[in-house]
This record gives structure tokens, C-alpha cells and sequence, in this order.
């Protein structure tokens, strides 16, 4: 476990790219949609997707956290395994604290009535909807997911080389127009958008979480081929 813990200190020690960045990037996002809601000429509520930007940023801390720093592990002799561990701890770590800073920005616009513009960037209904451990939930899955789908695509790049990546997300669009395609001929949107309203946000972050974890899978069996 120490050995873990410091690989935690390892990706921490450029503390840019885990805190201070997506930091930025929220708070920029913020101010940029609160003064496009004032802007606004209605009452009614506003809604943005501004927020997310953050959470997208951290596909690109994925691919840094692979391709940059695993080299640096390798030069102090730390494992393949302990590497992987203590990067996916990290990722949980930094996902959770950025669901709770949406957690943190949903009460202040609560409070505040929308930043007094009656605009929304943390606080949206539907994620909301079952309360704040379910708003946490969506938040930290989808960062998480987007982390480690980025340190996968590194650690597959890594691995095999750029063809078999190019390979991987070829297949991954013809499987997901295939789907597109069976559920358009078979008539089954219908059932489709029942079955997602059912679930909920909520309901779809927990299969968020199954589908990170097969990606964490997957991209431990490739780590064991990367080359620093």
C-alpha cells in the first residue's frame, strides 16, 4: 500500500494538471455562462452545459498520466502494478473532489437564485432529481470515465502502436452505428427512451461505473504490455 500511496505523490507532484487546470477551466466556464445568462432577456430558469468542461479535460489527464509520467515510474523502479493502482486511486480521488466542487457550486446557485440571473451551471433538474448523493454520483462517473477512457487509448497506443488504436476506435464506431442501426429497423426508440427515463441520470452512472470498470480491465491486461 505505501508503494500505491506513492505513486498517488508521483502523479500529484505536477499539481497543474490534477488541481489547478481543471480548476481554471471550471471557474472560466462559470464566469463565461453566468454572464451569458445575464445576457438572457427572460425569467424564466436557464440551463447550461457549461460546467462540464472540466470533465472532459480529464480524458486529456489520462493520457498525460499515462504517456508522460509511467516512463518516469519506470527510471525509479516502481511496478507495472503498483503504477496502475495508485494512477486509478489518483483518478478516483481527483473525480470524487470534483463532483463535490459541483456539489459545492449546486448549493451556491441554489442559495444565490442562479448567481441572481436565474442561471444554472451545476444545478440541472434531471441530475438533481434524487438528491445530492445522486447529482455527486453522475458527476464523479463521468470524470472517472473519462479518465480512464483516455489512459486506456494511451496504454493501447502504447502497447501496440497507433494502427491497432486506429483499429480499436474504428471498431468501436462501427459497433455503435450497428446498434444505432438494429434499434432504427427494428423500431425500438420507443423502448429505447423509456428504458433511459426509467433509469434516470442516476440510474445511467451506475452503468457508467460497470462500463469504467470493463475499460479499467481492459486497460490493465494492455499495461502489461506497454512500453515506457
Amino acid at each position: 500500500m505505501r508503494r500505491v500511496l506513492n505513486v498517488i505523490r508521483l502523479q500529484m507532484i505536477n499539481r497543474q494538471t490534477f488541481i489547478w487546470v481543471p480548476l481554471i477551466v471550471l471557474a472560466g466556464a462559470t464566469v463565461i455562462s453566468v454572464l451569458i445568462y445575464a445576457m438572457i432577456p427572460v425569467d424564466t430558469p436557464k440551463y447550461g452545459g457549461g460546467g462540464q468542461a472540466p470533465l472532459w479535460y480529464f480524458f486529456a489527464i489520462g493520457i498525460s498520466a499515462m504517456s508522460l509520467t509511467f516512463p518516469f515510474s519506470q527510471a525509479m523502479s516502481i511496478t507495472r502494478r503498483d503504477f496502475f493502482l495508485g494512477t486509478m486511486l489518483t483518478a478516483v480521488l481527483a473525480s470524487a473532489f470534483m463532483g463535490l466542487l459541483f456539489l459545492i457550486g449546486g448549493g451556491i446557485e441554489m442559495v444565490t437564485n442562479g448567481w441572481g440571473v436565474n442561471g444554472y451551471v451545476f444545478y440541472l433538474p434531471d441530475l438533481w432529481r434524487v438528491g445530492w448523493f445522486g447529482a455527486w454520483t453522475v458527476y464523479f462517473t463521468l470524470a472517472l470515465f473519462l479518465f480512464v477512457l483516455g489512459f486506456t487509448g494511451a496504454t493501447i497506443y502504447k502497447s501496440w502502436g497507433l494502427t491497432v488504436l486506429t483499429i480499436v476506435w474504428v471498431t468501436l464506431a462501427l459497433i455503435l452505428v450497428g446498434l444505432v442501426f438494429l434499434t432504427t429497423r427494428l423500431n425500438l426508440w420507443e423502448q429505447v427512451w423509456h428504458t433511459i427515463g426509467d433509469l434516470g441520470s442516476f440510474g445511467l452512472a451506475l452503468w457508467g461505473l460497470v462500463v469504467t470498470a470493463v475499460c479499467m480491465t481492459v486497460s490493465f491486461i494492455a499495461f502489461r504490455r506497454t512500453v515506457p
